[in-house]
Parts: C-alpha cells; structure tokens; sequence
C-alpha cells in the first residue's frame, strides 16, 4: 500500500474520533504530512479524504493555496514593476498572508462551513519562500470552528516540521498524522 493510501487510514482513524467542544483554535488543527514528491498522489486521492470526512458525520469544505500568490501579485498597483525587478518583492510579501485570509474568510462565508465541518488547506507548498505556513494558520485557525486540515509536503519528527524539507523547522501544537500514525 502506498503512503498517501496509508495517509488517508490514518485520517480515517483519527477523524472518527470524537472532537473536544472545549479546544482552542490552535489544538484543532490537523496537520496530514507527506513527502512533498508524494504532492501529485494526494491531489489525486483528495477526494478520499472528503469520503473519510463524511463517513464520520462532519462536513467538508476545501481551499486550494496554489493560484493565491498570482491573484494577489495582479492586484498590486505596481504589478508590472514587481515583475521587471522580483528583488523589490520582499517588502510587499508581508501583505500577501492578508490577501490569503480575506479569501479564506469569504470561502469560508461561501462554503457555510460550521462547527461541525473540516475545511482543508491544500497547495501549501506554493507558500515556500513567500510566506511562512505557521503564522499564516495562526491567522487562519481561529476563523473556522470545526478542523483545520492542513495537506503538508514536508516531514514532522520530534515535534517539529519541516515545509518541502527546506526550513529550520518550527515546533506546533497542531495534531501530525502521517502515514505511519496509530490511532
């Protein structure tokens, strides 16, 4: 069986597992990990995780990263300058995880995602070298009241992940599941 077949188990497993009322926006996310040459894999089985999802009697709702940092780039006034000198970049990129919350907020809106739904985030290695994923599920945690199901190509070991293996990696409370998690 591959690993994102096992992925998706493991999911399974742990989805079906009764959801505190009580948490904190921070311990309802979920992190899935996966090596980031298996990204092609997950997209093609995504729909199995919404299938786990439902068989556990919660909604799902899912936001796909991929194409935000285009559609943010083109609304920028100075588009065209950004383009012609990529090094000015830096000092508009702090303003790029803002444009992601507002259209995860009207996603959101859109969807009707409740207390009882999973909203998963896809896509976000096209954060990598844009714009750090920790703060931008600080941001993002809050504004959903069921899971944050966050698809992560990259590694957890010792309570610390790594995006697309590339980064120092950061400590999070967020629960891991991988393909080798027992539950």
């Amino acid at each position: 069986m591959n690993k994102i077949k096992r992925l998706i188990q493991s999911y399974s497993k742990y989805i079906a597992i009764p959801w505190r009322s009580d948490a904190a926006p921070a311990q309802r996310v979920i992190f899935c990990v996966y090596g980031e040459e298996d990204e092609l894999r997950l997209r093609y089985g995504i729909d199995e995780f919404e299938i786990e999802t439902k068989k556990s009697g919660y909604e799902w709702a899912l936001f796909d990263l991929t194409g935000t940092f285009a559609r943010w780039l083109a609304t920028q006034t100075y588009a065209e300058s950004y383009f012609r000198k990529p090094q000015l970049l830096p000092t508009l990129l702090p303003k790029y995880p803002e444009f992601i919350a507002s259209e995860f907020s009207a996603f959101l809106r859109s969807a009707g995602a409740a207390e009882g739904a999973v909203v998963a985030l896809m896509g976000v290695g096209s954060l990598f070298g844009l714009a750090r994923v920790r703060e931008l599920v600080d941001i993002l945690a809050p504004m959903v009241q069921g899971r944050l199901l966050v698809f992560f190509p990259g590694s957890f070991e010792n309570n610390n992940y790594r995006l697309l293996d590339g980064y120092d990696g950061w400590n999070y409370l967020a629960v891991p599941i991988t393909a080798d998690n027992e539950y």
